[in-house]
């Protein structure tokens, strides 16, 4: 129920936008914020939430998530205006970040080495599900009420599983707290770390990649994660454990995780505007193409789970990886007279490769930590996808966007004419290429984990 609230909402906000722009009289610049804010948040706070489960307890922190993300679903259904709504989305985002970091600390607690690839193959299936079914559903609940119905309808669901989760996960293992004390002050450093990475990578397409906005952002960033790295290894019990950066099975799978969310999202970012633009399709075909990659999350990754338990990750991820790139790599090609199989088959690689890597990715990854380091292993994690996601739209954007602009002697992608088509895919298919390097070097990142049948015991 958290995976799929989170990864609902997620995604069906996306969908609703255009109706809150226009309900609230705000313009586009404004209303972007109802994303980033949450973006930024639960980016910030993955990490402090993970150790904070680890001292306090999973269920501690995951059911204050679930209570808060459904407070904040009702002042987002209530409020008049933009500026109370994007605040109220980053107190949505708290929750978010809540029940993110403890997820999968959760099902590796409970689940002995033999199952955890199969259960983690299953929340796979419940991220596509909430992937799939929030553009679908957010269109129903829209027409039929309005855009804020889609932030009444957590409301009872949060309420309920915060109840639910309560009492069913008491007493269980991730229901332990430890005397260990909480960093506040590494937990402060961090969140301005992330906050500004994070900010300066989403609106870098809007300030410029070089300017005083992006680049003072990134120069705060880095002065506090050298601050935070003096600062953390002098603690006894840091907001960040920095022995984990020692555990190969460990850094190598996050950083290959950053690889394949950035290289998923190159596809994600760029492929609703070759569909729309160049190919002509109707805006509400466009989103059942989008859910291609994401149907095939759902059949796949339980099956590479399972297979996981029985060989290990080393060869299942570099696979999953292979199959992205070869994806890109078709992708690169497409051409705007293509029929649709032809772009269809291309767009179910990724999702394949993407379902392939995944559950063995988490699963070497939570393995390979201490029993009391999985809270923060968990958000380190859901962390590297979301630095990912922001990373593959970045460089999506702004490969597209130089060539585009040098092409077309300074003009940007706003009214899309015809005359544009060759122009338009020559930039397209460099933003691919570009994803497809990306994941050729997340195939070389992801074998040199080395291999793991030592884990499947632990």
């Amino acid at each position: 129920m958290g995976v799929f609230m989170s990864t609902l909402d997620s995604s069906i906000v996306n969908v609703a936008l255009p109706a809150i722009m226009q309900d609230l009289g705000v313009s586009l610049q404004t209303i972007e914020w109802v994303v980033v804010m949450y973006l930024l948040t639960v980016s910030s706070l993955l990490l402090s939430f993970g150790r904070l489960s680890d001292i306090k307890g999973r269920r501690w922190v995951y059911c204050r998530g679930f209570f808060m993300f459904s407070l904040a679903s009702l002042i987002c259904a209530l409020t008049e205006n933009a500026g109370w709504l994007i605040a109220a989305r980053s107190l949505q985002g708290i929750g978010a970040a809540m029940l993110m970091a403890c997820s999968q600390a959760l099902v590796v607690d409970l689940f002995p080495a033999p199952q955890r690839g199969k259960a983690l193959g299953m929340i796979g299936m419940v991220v596509a599900s909430g992937l799939t079914t929030g553009p679908a559903l957010g269109g129903f609940l829209i027409k039929t009420f309005s855009w804020r119905s889609i932030f009444w309808i957590n409301i009872p669901i949060g309420l309920a599983a915060t109840v639910l989760a309560w009492f069913i996960l008491k007493g269980g293992p991730g229901d332990v707290a430890r005397k260990e004390s909480f960093d506040w002050s590494g937990a402060v450093v961090l969140v301005v770390c992330l906050c500004t990475f994070f900010l300066a990578l989403v609106k870098a397409l809007d300030w410029g990649f070089v300017s005083i906005m992006t680049d003072g952002l990134i120069v705060i960033s880095v002065l506090c994660a050298i601050w935070l790295f003096v600062m953390e290894r002098r603690k006894e019990h840091p907001v960040f454990d920095m022995s984990l950066l020692k555990v190969r099975l460990f850094i190598f799978p996050v950083f290959s995780a950053v690889i394949i969310f950035s290289s998923l999202f190159t596809i994600v970012f760029l492929m609703p505007f070759f569909l729309v633009n160049p190919v002509g399709m109707p805006i509400d075909r466009a989103g059942y193409t989008m859910a291609i990659p994401f149907v095939f999350l759902f059949f796949v990754s339980p099956v590479s789970g399972a297979f996981s338990d029985k060989i290990g990750s080393r060869g299942l991820c570099t696979l999953g990886m292979i199959i992205m790139a070869v994806s890109l790599f078709f992708m690169s090609r497409l051409q705007a007279s293509d029929s649709f199989i032809s772009i269809a088959w291309p767009m179910a690689l990724a999702g394949i490769g993407t379902s392939v890597f995944l559950p063995p990715n988490s699963n070497v990854t939570m393995s390979a930590v201490p029993l009391d380091r999985r809270g923060i292993a968990s958000a380190t994690v859901a962390t590297a996808r979301n630095i990912g996601m922001v990373i593959g739209v970045a460089v999506a954007g702004l490969i597209f966007n130089s060539v585009f602009r040098s092409l077309s002697g300074g003009k940007s992608l706003g009214i899309y004419t015809s005359d544009l088509e060759p122009i338009f895919m020559e930039a397209f298919g460099y933003a691919m290429t570009a994803g497809c390097i990306m994941a050729g070097l997340g195939v070389v990142v992801t074998f040199l984990r080395g291999p793991d049948k030592r884990l499947r015991n632990i």
